[in-house]
């Protein structure tokens, strides 16, 4: 048990991460069928929000600043969602190579402008001091209150997404546009209006996840292109468009992903998972739990 608890836990704390990181971009590529590869830029403007607010706030990582900073991270990734939605995707939809190279250009141009205001070195974002502890359940083995607290805002943030999209009337607007979009246009639904709110939605969501990567380590300009290629495989492997999926397709690669490496290394752990997720698309092309569409029945 002391050897199988901290693979378990290190399994939970990655999926968790992935999870966070993984929701926007699902609920994106779902509604609107965008590959957006700037979602680790909106992941990166989330990190930056702790650094900012503590410099604003005295140069300490409290509480306080680490509430404003989950506020300002989700404002300010909305808002730049929305300007890169009204001002580039919004005129490329259905030309999907056109918006991976739209998107790809964005995401340069956010990593420069990251570089430009905060440097090219990596900076810490100030922690409550609490969260550098850890809760010791035995001589052997200690479980961070970071990591925690991340697993505690992921099951929050999901609790947040389901209740939003499947308990409020602005959710169902977005559900029956995932669906069915003409159908949706015919009985008065604005769907660019639901495409431009559903993508601003999914950055502030990415913002959220830039919080809890801060609290890991440091932090800078490509933070979140680290955390890209787990987060596309997170979205497939599950399925497009459903919060089921993405919590399935997170729980197999974060629990598996420290397992696998016990026995090999970090890189041959990522093929492996990667060998994985490819077979598992030959007999599942649409992921584990694809969500359902309205215009195959």
């Amino acid at each position: 048990m002391e050897e199988f608890l901290p693979f378990l836990f290190n399994g939970l704390s990655i999926s968790s991460i992935l999870l966070l990181t993984a929701i926007g971009l699902s609920i994106v590529f779902g509604m609107m069928g965008v590959i957006n590869f700037a979602h680790g830029e909106f992941i990166m403007i989330g990190c930056y929000s702790t650094y900012i607010v503590s410099l604003v706030m005295g140069g300490e990582g409290t509480w306080l600043t680490l509430i404003i900073a989950f506020f300002l991270s989700f404002i300010l990734s909305f808002s730049i969602g929305f300007l890169v939605e009204k001002f580039i995707i919004k005129r490329l939809y259905a030309r999907p190579l056109d918006s991976i190279l739209a998107t790809w250009g964005v995401s340069l141009i956010l990593q420069q402008v990251a570089r430009n205001i905060f440097g090219s070195n990596n900076v810490n974002a100030p922690m409550p001091k609490i969260l550098n502890n850890g809760w010791k359940i035995s001589e052997d083995i200690t479980l961070p209150y970071n990591r925690l607290f991340i697993i505690l805002i992921s099951i929050l943030v999901c609790l947040f997404v389901y209740y939003f999209m499947y308990k409020t009337p602005k959710g169902r607007i977005l559900q029956s546009v995932m669906q069915n979009r003409s159908m949706a246009a015919c009985i008065g639904i604005n769907t660019k209006k639901a495409d431009a709110f559903t993508f601003s939605f999914g950055c502030g969501l990415a913002g959220i996840a830039g919080i809890c990567i801060s609290m890991l380590g440091s932090i800078g300009p490509s933070t979140g292109q680290n955390y890209i290629i787990d987060t596309f495989l997170v979205v497939i492997l599950g399925g497009i468009g459903g919060l089921r999926g993405s919590i399935l397709g997170a729980l197999l690669i974060g629990i598996s992903s420290p397992f696998i490496e016990n026995f090999t290394t970090s890189s041959m752990a990522k093929v492996i998972i990667l060998c994985l997720v490819l077979i598992t698309l030959q007999y599942k092309p649409q992921g584990l739990s694809p969500m359902k569409d309205r215009t195959i029945d």
